[in-house]
């Protein structure tokens, strides 16, 4: 799994690249986990333009993050997830909770 982190103001840019699935969700967490401990964000943008799968695992890490931020006022948004990614995140109700976008750009102009 590849991983880009950058921050924007309060605004964490997550983008991963490969299978979000068991043999990468607690290296990416403790990653992610790192971030938001280190730097004052508020919101996450989840890039999953690159990810290619998604398991119970991967969303997992999503969830948390999403929990871990809307409980202090944060917004999580997934920009651009490839067909069988967003498949499985409609499936799992995720994207009843979070805010899907078509680019960063629209993401960031969700989150005001």
């Amino acid at each position: 799994m590849l991983l880009d982190l950058e921050l924007k103001q309060d605004t964490l840019f997550i983008r991963p690249g490969g299978e979000l699935d068991l043999g990468v969700a607690a290296p990416l967490r403790n990653a992610l986990d790192r971030a938001l401990d280190r730097d004052p964000v508020r919101n996450l943008v989840f890039n999953l333009s690159k990810v290619s799968f998604i398991d119970s695992s991967g969303l997992g890490v999503l969830l948390g993050r999403y929990k871990r931020v809307s409980k202090n006022g944060g917004k999580v948004l997934i920009v651009s997830p490839q067909p069988q990614v967003r498949r499985i995140l409609e499936l799992s109700g995720l994207l009843r909770i979070m805010d899907e976008s078509s680019s960063e750009p629209e993401a960031l102009a969700k989150i005001g």
